[in-house]
Order: structure tokens, then C-alpha cells, then sequence
């Protein structure tokens, strides 16, 4: 079977929950060895990676292989708006900078990975 793709892009705080959701699915449905899930957050949304009740799930799924990305420039541009405090050496472990969230979802998409918008 061949190896699902699936590109989750969360930039709204309130779509976490359901993001989170659609890995969980993806993972019963396929198991782990069947997908491969990028999650990224751009814009506003980057501000649960430093606070939110959902960081309990997002550091469970990443121990089952999710990978989930933050953007740089809204990491920055939250900070300049007094939105966010940490800087990105603080981040959870589990999370990866890329320069430009924009970028990396083009990047993903050009890799074959399917773009959900949850």
C-alpha cells in the first residue's frame, strides 16, 4: 500500500482541535506505517505552540510520527504584536521552524502531499 501524503495547514487558533482530529483519523484508519502527516501552523495560530490545552495531543502524535512545522515570519510578526512570548529556541521539542509557511506548504504540495485546510 502505498504511503499516504497528507498536508494539514492550520493558520486560526480555533481549527487546532480539528486538525488534530483529522491526524487521529488519518492514523486509525491507516496505521502509522501508512501516512505520512505534515501539520503546519501559520498566522495566528502559531500562538498554541506556546499555549494551549492541545499541546498534550500535539506531543502524542508527533511520538507517532506526525511532524508539525512552524512559520517564522508569523512566529515573528505575533511576537511584534505582543501575542506570543516565547521565541523559537523555546518551542515545543517537537516542533520545526521553516522560514516561510507559504513556502513549505508549496514545497509539500510540489512532494505530493494532499492539502487539507481543517
Amino acid at each position: 500500500m502505498k504511503k499516504l501524503k497528507v498536508l494539514l495547514h492550520v493558520n486560526e487558533n480555533d481549527r487546532w482541535k480539528v486538525a488534530l482530529g483529522n491526524a487521529e483519523n488519518v492514523l486509525k484508519s491507516v496505521g502509522e506505517e501508512g501516512a505520512d502527516i505534515v501539520i503546519i501552523g501559520n498566522g495566528e495560530s502559531v500562538i498554541s505552540y506556546e499555549q494551549s490545552p492541545l499541546l498534550d495531543t500535539m506531543k502524542a502524535l508527533a511520538e507517532k510520527g506526525v511532524t508539525f512545522l512552524a512559520c517564522r515570519n508569523s512566529m515573528k510578526k505575533m511576537k511584534e504584536v505582543g501575542k506570543i512570548s516565547i521565541t523559537e529556541d523555546q518551542l515545543p521539542a517537537f516542533v520545526r521552524i521553516v522560514p516561510a509557511g507559504i513556502v513549505a506548504i508549496i514545497e509539500k504540495q510540489n512532494e505530493g502531499y494532499a492539502y487539507v485546510k481543517p
